[in-house]
């Protein structure tokens, strides 16, 4: 019977949490459950973090939302600072990572029509791609179970396999507007690009004259111990999308691109009803003011190697559970050899949570600001699911060898 009034899009888990503090959420009863998957990296500084609590209730008490016909001075300098610390000249602001994608999609095509090259508009993506669940970006991302169902694929998308630099020299054409990639494929198991192989993207663009834009959406804003991920290849993108964890669990993404890039983007061509509202704007500066300190992204990238250092002993610990650990900073991919959603299941059990993802991989993707003392508990809670599943296992071998 059903007893939910809402869309039947979610396989829910049977969880509801009531409050939240750092890397920990407390349900009705008051259970703590250690968040490893922060919204999807969303949550990056962290549960009720004090200092965006208090720029949130700050900007509440003045002004929620006016249009963009309007100025809004917390979002000129939101980005503002992102053009100080990145490649971009430009920003627009929007409500989520999909519509960042959308913005870049279309700024990457606006270019060349600005250029008198209207029937430059391809975009070429590549296999095992996630850029979200729009019309758009399904047809971007290419998977068929994103597909199926929902009518004609929007033309202008080829996707390609990842990682052989001949097969992208031999799918840019003249029609070529961008290549679309993410450094870090996410929803595909936490798969890092080669660095030569990304550098080969930026040549081959920089010669087709095409653009390359990176999709950032979970990679960005302190996740792999770099504001950036593409920080870690020494490659610049002409344009980017970012979300998740730029507004902490606020909504709020953002496209950022070059001046020459994004030129073509005048009144009129593109607008958003609420991104980048005062109220969103304060949420993004407060992270911005956490994450841009003095020695936070280290901090990040030192506990992200710690942590990987701890997984890989775990990985030894319980080979018949755990295969590898793959990933940057503090997002990490723990490759599993019973299916991933019997390993969710059991992790949750323990009060652990995480993400199930592609190439049967649990997604670790825990806020930047965890203590040592929440990664040896994460340890602790996986290596005690880790032994749950080892006795189920022992037992299912044992009742086979005596029927």
């Amino acid at each position: 019977m059903q007893t939910s009034s809402l869309y039947g899009t979610y396989a829910r888990a049977d969880l509801a949490f009531e409050r939240g503090e750092g890397a920990w959420l407390y349900d009705e009863a008051g259970n703590a459950y250690l968040d490893f998957a922060a919204g999807i990296a969303v949550n990056s500084v962290g549960h009720s973090h004090p200092h965006l609590v208090e720029a949130l209730k700050a900007q509440a008490e003045k002004l929620w939302h006016v249009s963009n016909i309007y100025g809004i001075p917390g979002q000129e300098r939101l980005g503002r600072r992102l053009c100080e610390a990145t490649f971009a000249d430009r920003v627009f602001f929007t409500n989520s990572g999909a519509e960042a994608l959308e913005c870049a999609i279309k700024t990457a095509r606006r270019c060349f029509y600005d250029r008198g090259e209207a029937d430059r508009f391809e975009i070429i993506t590549f296999e095992g791609a996630f850029h979200g669940r729009t019309l758009g970006t399904i047809a971007a991302g290419g998977n068929e179970k994103y597909l199926e169902g929902f009518g004609p694929k929007a033309d202008g998308f080829t996707q390609i396999v990842h990682g052989d630099l001949d097969v992208v020299k031999k799918a840019v054409s003249a029609r070529t507007a961008a290549l679309l990639i993410e450094p870090i494929q996410g929803e595909s198991g936490i798969r890092s690009a080669d660095p030569t192989f990304l550098r080969g993207l930026r040549q081959i663009a920089d010669e087709a004259g095409c653009l390359l834009i990176f999709d950032e959406v979970q990679t960005g804003v302190g996740r792999t111990g770099r504001l950036f991920a593409h920080e870690l290849f020494g490659v610049e993108p002409d344009i980017m999308a970012v979300a998740k964890g730029i507004g902490g669990g606020f909504p709020l993404g953002a496209c950022l691109a070059r001046e020459s890039v994004a030129a073509g983007m005048v009144p009129g061509t593109h607008g958003s009803t609420y991104g980048g509202n005062p109220l969103a704007a304060a949420a993004g500066n407060a992270v911005l003011d956490i994450v841009l300190e003095d020695g936070f992204l280290d901090e990040v990238a030192r506990k992200g190697l710690l942590l990987k250092q701890k997984i890989a002993a775990l990985v030894d610990q319980h080979g018949d559970i755990f295969e590898l650990v793959r990933g940057e900073g503090l997002m990490l991919g723990l490759k599993c050899k019973p299916p991933v959603g019997d390993v969710l299941a059991a992790v949750r059990e323990r009060k652990f949570l995480a993400a199930a993802a592609g190439d049967n991989v649990l997604r670790l993707l825990p806020p930047l600001v965890i203590t040592e003392e929440d990664m040896d508990a994460a340890i602790e809670r996986l290596s005690a699911a880790a032994s749950d599943l080892e006795a189920k296992l022992k037992t299912k071998t044992t009742e086979g060898q005596a029927s």
